[in-house]
């Protein structure tokens, strides 16, 4: 019950979050755009880490035009990934979550990129609303931030784990 209530207050964090600084720095602000897509982030991630949902569905299988990854390199999913180690992700992943050579790791990193997957790709969805939301009420142009965070901090990390899911599931198999 307690996981529950933890997980409820931290909704309310980021409902609460996301109200003040829309009203405070207006919705087609920069500083808007960041803090929505992070405060979902938090809230996307106490939902996966308390509840750890299965996410079985078909969208996580690898699809016959993904298998070799060219449509993700062409996209520019390697430069992303140089980039994130670059910023010092990486480093951050691998310190908070050694990944060891044994099958059950690599099952769980199998696991995390569902998760990982599953939660950009909500956060996508939500986002996407709000810029299409400041696009019709204040023009495109007011809504260029989130547009634009929007595909680098949840389209990149979605294609990224589409990218690497094949691999990891080769090697398990």
């Amino acid at each position: 019950m307690r996981k529950y209530a933890i997980l409820g207050l931290t909704w309310l964090f980021v409902v609460a979050g996301i109200i003040a600084v829309g009203s405070w720095q207006g919705l087609h602000t920069f500083s808007f755009a960041w803090v929505l897509n992070f405060l979902l982030m938090t809230a996307l991630l106490a939902y996966t880490e308390t509840l750890q949902p299965a996410l079985q569905s078909d969208y996580f299988e690898t699809k016959k035009w993904e298998k070799g990854g060219t449509v993700y390199r062409w996209l520019g999913v390697n430069g992303f990934r140089k980039l994130l180690v670059w910023i010092g992700w990486e480093k951050l992943n691998k310190t908070s979550r050694p990944v060891k050579k044994d099958r059950a790791a690599l099952e769980q990193l199998e696991y995390k990129t569902r998760q990982s997957e599953f939660g950009h790709a909500i956060i996508f969805i939500v986002v996407l609303v709000f810029g299409t939301a400041v696009a019709f009420f204040y023009g495109i142009r007011e809504s260029f931030w989130l547009f634009f965070l929007n595909v680098v901090l949840n389209g990149y990390p979605i294609a990224v784990q589409r990218y690497n899911r094949p691999r990891l599931q080769r090697v398990l198999a």
